[in-house]
């Protein structure tokens, strides 16, 4: 029986535990199903000529590059979506860091764009919805706290600082409160990001179960369940 797994993109300010929820329904799907998930992100440089666009206009942005840097984001997801998601699913879930949602806030915050023109211009391109956005709610000074506090260079100057995040987190809500108008996020789930990792993770995994985007696994060892 053919199998199509479950598409995931898992949204949220940085340190609101984004990685430490897909580790944890990669390690779920593994050792309960024997199924390893395919993880991407929000751009994985697969419309190689639209390669310097993306590097210009995410990190030096300005009106200049702005619609290039759009249309190299919506070639880049189309891409994404064409030789990765979708050949994939059949096979295995598809988890994303991110997807449409911080695009839409990433350019409402330094472009000043609306939400919906972004989306008209990403939704274009983009057929397929994801079957979930999971959204990691967190307060804007808890996230920066835990961002503040990881090792590594993760923490961008000129994006990681409360003004910015605060108008991220505002577009997330704007969007989210108005699912019906932005239809390419799919089933939009917000999750309570101030409770410890492993409640957030169990919070997760029963909103796939709800909404029976993983087998039982007693319908999984007799090997007769269909996704989607």
């Amino acid at each position: 029986m053919n199998h199509r797994y479950p598409f995931i993109v898992v949204e949220g300010l940085d340190g609101t535990g984004k990685t430490t929820l897909r580790k944890g329904l990669f390690r779920l799907w593994e050792g309960l199903y024997g199924v390893t998930p395919l993880c991407v992100l929000t751009t994985n440089f697969l419309a190689a000529d639209q390669a310097g666009a993306i590097v210009s206009g995410k990190y030096q942005p300005n009106a200049g590059n702005r619609d290039a840097y759009l249309s190299a984001i919506a070639a880049d997801k189309r891409a994404t979506l064409d030789r990765l998601v979708l050949p994939q699913r059949p096979a295995r879930p598809v988890i994303a860091d991110r997807w449409l949602l911080s695009e839409l806030a990433f350019f409402a915050v330094k472009h000043g764009m609306r939400a919906s023109e972004t989306y008209e211009t990403l939704a274009a391109q983009l057929t397929v919805a994801p079957d979930l956005t999971l959204v990691l709610d967190l307060e804007t000074d808890a996230s920066m706290s835990r961002a503040q506090a990881r090792q590594g260079d993760a923490v961008r100057a000129d994006w990681d600082v409360h003004d910015v995040q605060s108008r991220v987190r505002e577009t997330y809500e704007a969007v989210v409160t108005k699912p019906d108008q932005f239809p390419l996020l799919g089933d939009v789930v917000r999750l309570d990001a101030r409770r410890p990792r492993s409640e957030v993770l169990l919070a997760a995994w029963d909103v796939l179960r709800e909404r029976q985007l993983v087998p039982s696994l007693a319908a999984h060892a007799e090997g007769g369940e269909t996704h989607g």
